[in-house]
């Protein structure tokens, strides 16, 4: 997989959000890959499927919903839809302070997860993205390792401990 599947914008990461609880949550991180014209509609609904077989938390206060197999012929692009909630919200038991939303074509998707994984399985990188409070600072904390031309983060990155 390319680091060009990971890339993010701006327009795909908000921070400082609030959910009501888990579905909520997934359900904003849908309309952001329906606004980034990533997904087709009928891809949200997948995504909630996929949580009630198969749930997306994978640990560090972090959960990756996403869709069905089956809605795979819904994704129009690869895409990321990064939200990070400071509150955090119930994930079935688990405190998750950041979803990211993903859309995979064909074989991409399990590719995608993979990074992901490899890129939150540092501690202190998911303790400084469950704190980021900018889109800067989650670019570059979900930059793929040696990928120079992502954005780096300004001054307002926080240390966390």
């Amino acid at each position: 997989m390319t680091a060009d599947a990971l890339r993010l914008t701006p327009e795909a990461v908000r921070t400082g959000l609030r959910a009501a609880d888990k579905a909520d949550a997934i359900d904003q991180a849908g309309r952001l890959l329906l606004e980034l014209d990533a997904v087709e509609p009928g891809y949200l609904p997948a995504m909630h499927e996929r949580e009630r077989s198969v749930p997306t938390y994978i640990g560090e206060g972090v959960a990756i919903p996403h869709g069905t197999d089956a809605a795979r012929a819904l994704v129009r692009r690869t895409a990321l839809a990064v939200l990070v909630f400071p509150d955090g919200v119930d994930w079935d038991g688990q405190d998750v302070r950041v979803v990211i939303g993903i859309a995979a074509d064909g074989d991409s998707h399990m590719g995608v997860l993979s990074a992901l994984a490899a890129t939150l399985s540092a501690p202190d990188r998911a303790a400084a993205l469950r704190a980021a409070d900018d889109a800067a600072t989650v670019i570059a904390l979900l930059r793929p390792d040696g990928d120079d031309d992502a954005p780096t983060p300004d001054d307002r990155v926080k240390e966390t401990r």
